[in-house]
């Protein structure tokens, strides 16, 4: 029976740890990923399924969050708190066609824009995400 030295014996375990750790933040990382696929495809059936049309300024635009300010055919002004769905490309001032969930003006998308524009960025950080975990948990791998 040999016995190990307990210094071997805790680097082991925090090699584990750290394994584990890199998986799980991969892990996370890709679920998240696909999580914003899912609700971007939500969102757009929940808006399908009920669309209205307007035409909206654009009041700020950035390439995550745009805001926005149109009116229904009711008269109400609406200016979505979480702004545009799908703002890539717009400018301040801009007038856009969008489409929103009359149930639901707040929901309000690019016309011409669903949830495929969000494939391939959340599809790059997953790629992303495993090309760096890949190489750790191998390295990991081999000093254990």
């Amino acid at each position: 029976m040999t016995s190990t030295p307990s210094g071997a014996a805790s680097g082991a375990t925090a090699t584990v740890r750290a394994r584990r750790a890199v998986l799980a933040v991969a892990i996370a990382v890709s679920v998240l990923a696909v999580i914003l696929v899912l609700g971007a495809w939500r969102n757009d059936r929940i808006i399908g399924s009920d669309t209205g049309t307007a035409t909206a300024e654009v009041l700020s635009a950035g390439s995550l969050r745009s805001a926005i300010s149109f009116v229904t055919p009711d008269g109400v002004t609406h200016n979505p708190e979480l702004g545009v769905l799908y703002p890539t490309g717009l400018t301040v001032g801009q007038r856009i066609a969008v489409e929103y969930a009359r149930s639901e003006p707040d929901l309000v998308r690019v016309t011409g824009r669903d949830a495929r524009v969000a494939i391939v960025p959340a599809g790059s950080v997953i790629v992303v995400t495993w090309m760096i975990a890949t190489p750790i948990l191998l390295y990991l791998r081999r000093r254990s």
